[in-house]
């Protein structure tokens, strides 16, 4: 895992680039949405001139992460913009919802979909920022120790 820091550290990010590469690739890897992880990463990452590829194994590596919390933040996210009536967001119940009403079932989805993106973005904010401002140290000593280890050699 140190390894492949180093080596992106040699390519020329700084250590509070390094840091927000990694405040940011992982929120954007926990988003409750399958399949935009990509997009979001490599927009944030060329947007704000940190390195793509980092951006995106970091992401990518919050993958199963990411499957974890995905029924959860549904779940919340249904009960969060349902006003906490309705029904439950569950297998059984939307199979019960699109065979009888599909509407019904649609609704829930979305619902729940769009509250758990609301819950993310709740969430990812104090996570991005604590990853921000506890990594740059770290990076910084890394470099530190990179730097002093290549006068040596």
């Amino acid at each position: 895992m140190v390894d492949p820091l180093r080596n992106i550290l040699k390519q020329g990010l700084t250590p509070p680039q390094l840091a927000l590469t990694v405040a940011l690739a992982v929120p954007m890897g926990l988003v409750p949405v399958l399949g935009i992880t990509t997009l979001l990463a490599t927009f944030a990452a060329v947007r704000l001139r940190l390195n793509v590829a980092a951006m995106l194994i970091i992401s990518h590596l919050m993958s199963p992460l990411q499957l974890v919390v995905l029924i959860p933040l549904l779940r919340y996210g249904a009960r969060l913009l349902g006003n906490g009536q309705g029904p439950e967001l569950s297998i059984g119940q939307l199979r019960h919802l699109f065979a009888t009403d599909w509407s019904s079932g649609l609704s829930l989805l979305w619902r729940a979909g769009a509250g758990a993106v609301l819950l993310w973005a709740v969430v990812s904010v104090p996570l991005g920022l604590l990853l921000y401002f506890g990594l740059r140290p770290v990076f910084r000593r890394l470099l530190a120790r990179q730097t002093t280890a290549a006068v040596v050699s």
